[in-house]
């Protein structure tokens, strides 16, 4: 697969694994075995890039990655996230980014994740109780120290990456981005290209709307975290996204792809700093979303979605979850 550059030198695939979907907010959850076997699949197949967080289980990725890569530890590159109270010391949920709580969550990723280091360590959500500056400083502390080597920021406003940039360099921001949810061209995508941090888009196919497997009649099942989201548990909302659908099936029967496929060209023709992370716990999806890679957009298709001028319809997160984003 083709290789992209993130910030300060970090390469990885043009296209990585969100891993979350293995182990929360999408159920019914596979066994073990079958997702440490389609993560070396990913790895068989080129991808390099693995993505996971303290908080998804609570831990339970981190320990399934840590199993599926163990094997190939030099060949990848493994990203997680920090950044919540997850042992009640503030409150279950409650957002902790405090020093002391990174360096013990560090150290428990380590073991979880069955390494020595870890590539690229994200904040999940920036603490208002915590200066960035405290964050980033402490990151930079575990990079002298061999325990990490990259900084990331996920879901951060354009003055935070500024000020954590200034301590640390941030060599990624996480963020939701996709053709539905394109916030980040406001002040985000500036903002990184002038400092030279790259973009990893989480929900690149819109949680799975973008893929056309999704419709007004589709029901979820108990827990899966799509029946708190306005943008589908509203009837009118998921009925008008529609229209996203059926443009890039439109696009995608030119160019005899499917509808994920051209969202995901569409992200990585944006920028050659942008590598989404598309996931799934199927190998015929994971199979598909690698081959986006090899599907170029031309300029006409660019225009012909920009022409299009589709908004998306209905909130992205409940109102709680909104409250946590850094804008």
């Amino acid at each position: 697969m083709q290789k992209r550059t993130l910030g300060t030198g970090l390469e990885v695939s043009a296209i990585g694994l969100g891993c979350m979907g293995m182990s929360i907010a999408f159920p019914p959850f596979p066994e073990t075995e079958r997702m440490v076997s389609l993560i070396r699949d990913a790895v068989d197949r080129g991808v390099t890039f693995f993505d996971t967080a303290q908080v998804y289980g609570p831990f339970t990725n981190e320990e399934l990655v840590g199993e599926a890569l163990e094997p190939v530890r030099d060949q990848v590159v493994i990203a997680t996230k920090f950044g919540f109270d997850l042992e009640g010391a503030i409150g279950p949920g409650a957002l902790d980014s405090r020093p002391e709580t990174i360096r013990k969550g560090v150290e428990e990723s380590l073991r979880r994740l069955r390494t020595d280091y870890i590539d690229l360590l994200y904040q999940h959500r920036v603490d208002p109780n915590v200066p960035t500056e405290d964050v980033a400083g402490t990151v930079r502390e575990l990079i002298e120290q061999g325990k990490v080597r990259h900084f990331g920021l996920s879901e951060a406003g354009a003055q935070t990456i500024r000020r954590a940039h200034a301590v640390q360099p941030v060599t990624a921001l996480q963020s939701e981005y996709s053709l539905w949810w394109r916030e980040p061209e406001g002040a985000i995508l500036p903002t990184l290209e002038e400092l030279g941090i790259g973009l990893v888009p989480f929900s690149p196919l819109g949680k799975g709307f973008l893929t056309g497997t999704i419709d007004t009649n589709t029901d979820f099942a108990n827990g899966d975290v799509r029946n708190t989201f306005p943008r589908f548990a509203e009837p009118e909302a998921r009925a008008a996204n529609l229209a996203f659908v059926e443009l890039l099936t439109r696009i995608a029967e030119q160019k005899e792809a499917t509808s994920a496929q051209v969202a995901l060209a569409w992200l990585l023709a944006q920028k050659p700093w942008i590598v989404p992370i598309p996931g799934t716990t199927k190998l015929h999806r994971l199979e598909e979303n690698i081959a986006a890679a090899d599907i170029e957009l031309t300029p006409d298709e660019l225009r012909e979605i920009e022409a299009a001028q589709l908004e998306g319809h209905g909130a992205r997160y409940s109102e709680a979850a909104q409250r946590m984003i850094d804008r």
